[in-house]
């Protein structure tokens, strides 16, 4: 394996944690839009590392394009809303589909890149059959992850104050990015 494929893998693999988190989410729809940006960011940083430009629209693009799983989201978030032990169960097929989702979104990206494609040039449909065949393997990918829902939730909700003091201009970005390998490492 590459030195940039493996450094691929951990991006998803962290991508993947931050995901499964989000989806624990109790509010719905918030969940969503966590798991969304989760996914931005991966995208972008799958860009960078394999020289591809990256702008904020096509990443979109990309992620509409791709999760069609977008409905089962919606589905397991409204399960949410019933009182008391629907956001349990709502919680964890949030927490699965996101996982599996990321996961499968990467590794088109991935392939994609690795192939000289940049995020102008997507082949829709075999995208899209890429990304369904990497979804089922994101599942079991997600699900072994997820052994621990409260740790992943408690990493999810340090990663937000940490985000928030970036975003407040306490910390740098590098001490960001410092403190979320140090807090995946740490799981």
């Amino acid at each position: 394996m590459t030195a940039i494929r493996t450094k691929a893998n951990s991006i998803i693999q962290q991508h993947i944690l931050w995901s499964i988190g989000a989806g624990l989410v109790p509010v719905p729809l918030l969940d969503i839009a966590a798991v969304s940006g989760i996914q931005l960011d991966m995208l972008k940083q799958l860009s960078s590392l394999y020289g591809v430009s990256y702008s904020e629209s096509e990443g979109k693009v990309w992620l509409s394009a791709l999760s069609g799983s977008i409905l089962a989201r919606v589905a397991a978030n409204a399960v949410k809303l019933i009182p008391g032990i629907g956001s349990i169960i709502g919680g964890l097929s949030m927490s699965a589909l996101s996982g599996a989702s990321t996961y499968a979104l990467g590794q088109v990206a991935v392939a994609h890149f690795e192939g000289h494609g940049d995020l102008t040039n997507l082949d829709l449909g075999a995208a899209k059959r890429a990304y369904d065949q990497e979804f089922e393997k994101g599942k079991h990918v997600a699900s072994r992850m997820a052994k621990d829902p409260k740790e992943t939730r408690d990493a999810f909700e340090k990663l937000e104050k940490f985000k928030e003091l970036r975003d407040k201009g306490v910390i740098s970005d590098d001490d960001f990015e410092a403190m979320k390998r140090k807090l995946l490492d740490e799981m």
